[in-house]
């Protein structure tokens, strides 16, 4: 069962609404047309709870589940979740051990991959399933062309105790919709899958990819940002963010024309006007790139961020709003009335993307869940 928390003594807190997360999931289920679905649920589910992601998604039709170590997925095994985990990460030793006695599907690259599971498994008596990945244009991990393919089989023919039912690449592209790149991809994994025994699980096809290329939905398709609500681009598809940051005002002072605020006096008053401090900073994972760009939210309106966020604290302009006073909610990020800071608008005041976004709000931040799945 989750325990939820509460806001701090601030009012600053994280609210994940999982009905946006089942929504998400049936959603992308019918959109990318009944094949297989992966939550992929790596980095603490994106920042928003790796157990009652995974449960979540679990619940409403997902049917595997994708971390990046094994050690997530040592975690959700011990949280007595049974559904099919792929690791990954290319094997190491430590990590091979963790996947065998976990029972997760671990991902491999080379011989070297095969043979530790191989080792591990013949001490333990257990069999261990693999999934090979195969670079295709990434160049990351994975096996680069048929040779290297062929070596990982060799090395297959000599490890009784590792089971290979699946393949799959990653596009390095996908959010371009000149799909050039991503075909000439899709075909190199076609060629070297080739190589491969008949009746694997292929997959190649993450959030992107899966929305804007059918053709490469294969068996299973990968759905990270997407089930976050985080997606972009896709308006006939109704997916909904569930994250959103929040505060409180801590404190509104009027300040003069001419006066500075915050280090290094980077703003400077053109005129007299009310500034509201608000307790949360990069502390608490709010960038602090977004210093004198980025927007929040008071009484549904949209606030301009102005001098340096600091670690703790930052500054906004509330001049065009009456009555704003300490304790009046401000959202960071999410939806307040009719107004929306969405992670992607966050990440381009701060120059990063929403996956960083949405996985900076840090330990120190209270993580309250909403709309709890009846069971979790």
């Amino acid at each position: 069962m989750i325990s939820n928390p509460t806001p701090d003594s601030r009012g600053t807190c994280v609210r994940i609404d999982l009905s946006a997360i089942a929504h998400n999931v049936q959603t992308l289920k019918k959109a990318v047309g009944g094949v297989r679905m992966m939550a992929v649920v790596k980095a603490n589910a994106y920042g928003h709870g790796l157990l009652p992601v995974a449960r979540t998604a679990l619940l409403n039709g997902a049917d595997y589940l994708g971390v990046a170590l094994p050690e997530e997925g040592r975690l959700l095994r011990r949280a007595g979740v049974e559904a099919p985990v792929l690791v990954l990460g290319n094997v190491s030793p430590e990590g091979a051990e963790i996947s065998v006695a976990e029972g997760l599907i671990q991902t491999v690259c080379d011989p070297r991959g095969v043979e530790l599971l191989q080792d591990t498994c013949r001490k333990t008596g257990k069999i261990a399933q693999a999934h090979l990945k195969i670079d295709t244009g990434m160049n990351r991990i994975g096996a680069r062309n048929e040779t290297e393919v062929s070596a990982v089989l060799s090395a297959l023919e000599k490890a009784p105790y590792v089971k290979l039912t699946g393949a799959f690449t990653h596009f390095a592209d996908a959010d371009n919709p000149k799909d050039s790149f991503s075909r000439a991809q899709f075909d190199r994994f076609q060629r070297m899958t080739a190589l491969l025994p008949e009746g694997l699980l292929l997959h190649a096809a993450a959030s992107d990819a899966s929305l804007r290329f059918p053709w490469a939905r294969l068996g299973m398709v990968r759905e990270g940002i997407s089930l976050y609500g985080c997606a972009e681009g896709y308006d006939d598809i109704d997916l909904r963010p569930a994250m959103r940051f929040e505060t409180r005002v801590a404190y509104v002072k009027q300040i003069e024309e001419g006066d500075t605020v915050g280090y290094g006096r980077t703003y400077t008053a053109a005129s007299a006007m009310r500034v509201a401090t608000l307790p949360a900073g990069y502390g608490d994972g709010y960038p602090r790139s977004c210093s004198g760009k980025a927007y929040v939210l008071i009484q549904g309106t949209e606030c301009p961020v102005i001098g340096r966020v600091c670690m703790d604290q930052l500054m906004v302009d509330v001049s065009r709003l009456d009555g704003v006073k300490p304790g009046d909610e401000a959202v960071l990020m999410g939806r307040q009335g009719n107004g929306c800071i969405s992670a992607s608008r966050l990440a381009a005041w701060a120059g990063t993307i929403s996956y960083e976004i949405l996985c900076a709000p840090h330990a120190r931040v209270p993580v309250i869940y909403e709309n709890i799945p009846e069971g979790l």
